[in-house]
């Protein structure tokens, strides 16, 4: 074999002990639960909207943040409190539906949306022509 061929075995048996030892710090990692989520932070329930957006309940402490995941970033949506979900240890007992959770979440802010953004009334004579479907 020549100087070309103990370059390749070399590079070969290099690259399997690399990843050997790769398999072994991971797996190593995993069984000593590094990674996992710890606290008074849980994630509650999830939408996926498309391949590259979604919707999540997360629950911190006692309040429930809807929040949403796309390209941009994460944004906050609403929050409710952990009462308004059920109970979410039970399994016997049927959960809410994701809807109805991101229904009363939306509650809360559409009130206050609302309220900033009333649109302007009409005017009378406008009101009739689209009443006539002329213009």
């Amino acid at each position: 074999m020549g100087a070309y061929g103990s370059y390749v075995v070399e590079t070969f048996v290099t690259l399997v002990a690399v990843c050997g030892l790769a398999f072994v710090v991971l797996y190593g990692a995993k069984r000593m639960g590094l990674g996992r989520a710890s606290g008074p932070i849980a994630l509650v329930g999830q939408l996926p909207l498309d391949a590259r957006r979604a919707i999540y309940l997360v629950r911190v402490g006692k309040q429930v943040l809807v929040v949403g995941a796309a390209e941009g970033g994460f944004t906050k949506l609403g929050e409710t409190s952990v009462d308004d979900l059920g109970p979410l240890d039970e399994p016997s007992a049927a959960p809410l539906s994701f809807a109805a959770v991101l229904a009363k979440a939306r509650g809360a802010t559409k009130a206050a949306d609302a309220a900033t953004s009333a649109a302007p009334p009409m005017r009378a004579e406008a009101a009739s022509q689209n009443d006539d479907g002329a213009s």
